[in-house]
């Protein structure tokens, strides 16, 4: 929302389509002209997928963009190959992941990922292209499958946040609080934080550790909602559910955790800890290690190592001067980095080079 607000303002007449969801009615209460599209984040039946792809065709046959910028995976992939069909003159493709496919291996997973990877080629294929990435391992396995040059991409670190809107606040007094606060899906490390906890109760380490998201019934990957509560009548944790006001979820927190081997492009969670001063652990994945500095403003794991993510946590709920240095390290990097204005001029940069390219063809 803020990159459309900015194009308005820079004058372009912004639409907004992404499939329903109950930010729908928001994205019309703030004046953009919204369509809504059947699309659906994990959906595979193929009769669904094509009336998709039909239902973009229409859409872009009838507006005639000028630009399309293409946000997640399945808009990236579907959209541009429409984008080329229909003759948009300019497509900006933005890569927040890669998603679990370049994560899993073995089974029908190769061949899944060989699909994948020629929907790249072919969505990619546009003469007027940029490709933004948000961390430069995505950025090199795609130009390493010939997907996109080089000169056709760009990396911007996130998707930025409001600096204003989360403020340092001193850490809470009492039992210190753990918070991983995420999509609750496997890969995002949600059962190894579940191994951790029990390695620390065992340790005789007294803290709260609080599960913040919901589950995501269609996602084969998600944690069930009965997993959660039988983890809560253990007295492992304490789930908080999908929260809104993540800011102050982090200000009553010590600590914040995201130990995902998930195909991260760069986790705002991470971000939004980083501005709200808090120190972070996450593992040394793609997207993860790139969003911290490590041992400045966070501590990195092996991803699927309960044990280390333990340790870590351990060591900084004893050692609160490093924690908080860490915390304090971690806003200094987000109003460097991540001030959302700061990616909002980037992405508009993005846009003016790409019209004036189009002009001048």
């Amino acid at each position: 929302m803020p990159l459309a607000s900015a194009a308005r303002d820079a004058g372009y007449s912004v639409h907004v389509a992404t499939g329903p969801g109950a930010a729908c009615e928001k994205i019309i209460q703030l004046g953009f002209v919204y369509h809504c599209l059947p699309i659906s984040r994990s959906g595979t039946k193929l009769w669904e997928e094509l009336y998709s792809l039909w239902a973009l065709l229409r859409l872009f046959h009838r507006l005639k963009p000028d630009l399309l910028h293409l946000v997640t995976i399945k808009p990236v992939l579907y959209g541009g190959l429409i984008a080329r069909l229909t003759g948009v003159p300019a497509v900006v493709a933005a890569i927040s992941g890669l998603g679990s496919i370049f994560v899993t291996r073995g089974g029908s997973t190769h061949w899944l990922r060989y699909g994948v990877e020629l929907l790249y080629r072919l969505a990619f294929g546009h003469p007027q292209l940029r490709v933004i990435f948000q961390n430069p391992d995505d950025q090199a396995i795609l130009i390493g499958l010939g997907a996109v040059r080089e000169d056709q991409s760009t990396l911007i670190r996130g998707s930025g946040v409001f600096l204003a809107n989360y403020p340092v606040k001193p850490e809470p007094s009492g039992k210190p609080v753990v918070t991983f606060a995420s999509r609750l899906l496997i890969e995002k490390g949600v059962l190894e934080f579940v191994e951790a906890i029990r390695i620390l109760i065992e340790r005789g380490i007294q803290s709260s550790f609080w599960l913040v998201g919901e589950p995501d019934p269609g996602n084969p990957s998600s944690i069930s909602q009965s997993a959660i509560e039988h983890w809560r009548q253990e007295g492992l944790i304490e789930p908080m559910g999908y929260r809104t006001d993540i800011s102050d979820v982090f200000a009553h927190s010590n600590l914040v955790v995201l130990p995902s081997y998930y195909g991260e492009g760069f986790p705002k969670v991470l971000i939004e800890a980083a501005a709200t001063g808090r120190a972070v652990i996450t593992t040394d994945q793609p997207g993860c290690r790139d969003a911290i500095e490590p041992n400045v403003t966070g501590l990195l794991v092996p991803i699927r190592d309960a044990t280390a993510l333990a340790d870590a946590i351990a060591r900084l709920l004893d050692d609160s001067n490093l924690r908080q240095a860490m915390g304090a390290a971690g806003r200094k990097l987000a109003e460097k980095e991540y001030g959302v204005e700061k990616v909002v001029e980037a992405h508009l940069k993005i846009y003016q080079e790409l019209m004036e390219s189009c002009v001048s063809r």
